[in-house]
């Protein structure tokens, strides 16, 4: 019973008041946030039928997502934080409700979709940042990356009901309901928002807020070799391992599903986040881990290897479902839990290693590689697929992560030896 006790999430963190309650609200946002993630792409590739057009959501969330998360940051270090993440989680709530508004008036234009969309990310830009700035503010640093784990934990629960109520329910529904659904649900974190104490930073260092702020920041992180090595390594999975945009192309062509969801859309949405959630739940070991920086290389090596063993379940299935639909999901469920642990190191990496003054724009760094390496993904993804196709795409960017990762460790071996005091 001690065994499986230390095995399991590390909840101590609910303890603190402040996150509990983000945290809560969190379990019902994230589940609304993934049926619009699903939903978008799904009503592209119902318009177009393009896996290329599918990958431009890519582009439209990359762009506001790299200038706003950048200037989140900023605005992150000099206002008070409650105030940046309650005016941000307001925008998600209005521009959500917009991609209500397009689909039940039973929109065509693909643009004005993805318009709403990039508004939407620019919101998300600044939101994240401030968000995961907050954290070492009202949670022990003992306890950071058990935070982080649980964080994850709830992302990726959400991750799997979403894709399998919206895969399910986008032919029943209309895609319509969906995005109310997650508009109704981002009340939830307004109202955890607006119960948080005022959180000025501690002490303004730099600039004002815009450009220049923003470029401390840089020369900060360029001074930081281990934080900076943790930005490229994640970069290389996301950029080269994730092949999301190739999804609906996969569900509809290699395991003959329909073209508007269906089972094995929703089974392949959902399979990357079930691996996530379950490696979340057996994250008690986290907190054990000293060599933080070798487990980082060694999680992205198995997303890797995970990811070319997906693709190479895809090539096989040659228009069926069954058991290659299985295989595929269970590489994909295994790069999930190898993900998961990643980002829970490297989020207490930059969380502890920051100075309160410098962590948001470290965390809008931060937020634009983590959320914006799959978006360069879909865009790379889509273009290259439309000419080897989704499975060959798919086998390729896998073993380039497990090349690329190796090569940048053996270049700067300072990051495979990063370690922190044993925790507790």
């Amino acid at each position: 019973m001690r065994r499986l006790r230390a095995l399991l999430a590390d909840t101590r963190p609910l303890k603190v008041p402040a996150y509990r309650r983000l945290f809560n609200a969190q379990i019902i946002t994230v589940i609304g946030a993934q049926l619009t993630i699903v939903t978008v792409p799904a009503q592209i590739y119902a318009m177009t039928g393009s896996s290329a057009y599918v990958g431009l959501t890519g582009l439209f969330g990359l762009v506001p997502l790299v200038v706003f998360g950048l200037y989140g940051g900023s605005l992150a270090d000099h206002f008070d934080r409650r105030r940046l993440l309650t005016a941000t989680t307001a925008g998600l709530i209005l521009t959500s409700a917009l991609l209500f508004l397009q689909a039940a008036m039973g929109n065509t234009n693909v643009w004005v979709l993805l318009t709403i969309f990039s508004i939407q990310q620019a919101c998300f830009g600044i939101n994240q940042p401030t968000r995961s700035a907050v954290l070492p503010r009202i949670v022990p640093p003992e306890l950071l990356p058990a935070a982080n784990a649980l964080n994850m934990t709830v992302f990726t629960g959400g991750a799997i009901a979403g894709p399998l109520v919206g895969g399910a329910l986008i032919p029943v529904l209309g895609f319509s309901w969906l995005y109310l659904v997650d508009t109704l649900f981002l009340f939830a974190t307004l109202w955890a928002v607006l119960s948080l104490p005022s959180l000025p930073v501690e002490a303004v260092a730099g600039s004002s807020p815009g450009l220049r702020s923003v470029i401390d920041g840089f020369r900060y992180l360029a001074t930081q070799p281990v934080l900076l090595m943790s930005f490229v390594v994640d970069l290389i999975a996301m950029v080269f391992g994730m092949p999301r945009a190739l999804i609906p192309e996969m569900a509809d062509i290699n395991f003959g599903g329909p073209s508007e969801g269906g089972l094995a859309f929703a089974v392949l949405f959902a399979a990357m986040p079930a691996g996530a959630f379950l490696g979340g739940v057996l994250s008690g070991w986290v907190s054990r881990v000293e060599m933080q920086g070798r487990a980082v290389v060694m999680a992205i090596l198995v997303w890797g290897t995970a990811i070319t063993g997906f693709g190479v379940a895809v090539a096989l299935a040659d228009g069926r479902a069954g058991g290659w639909l299985a295989l595929a999901a269970v590489f994909f469920a295994a790069g999930g839990a190898a993900d998961v642990a990643s980002a829970a190191f490297r989020s207490t990496m930059l969380q502890s290693s920051a100075t309160d003054a410098m962590r948001g724009r470290l965390q809008g760094v931060f937020i634009v590689v983590v959320a914006g390496g799959p978006r360069l993904a879909d865009v790379l993804h889509g273009l290259v697929a439309s000419s080897l196709g989704a499975a060959a795409t798919t086998i390729l960017g896998g073993v380039l992560v497990i090349v690329l990762t190796l090569a940048v460790s053996a270049a700067v071996p300072a990051f495979v030896r990063y370690r922190v005091p044993r925790a507790g």
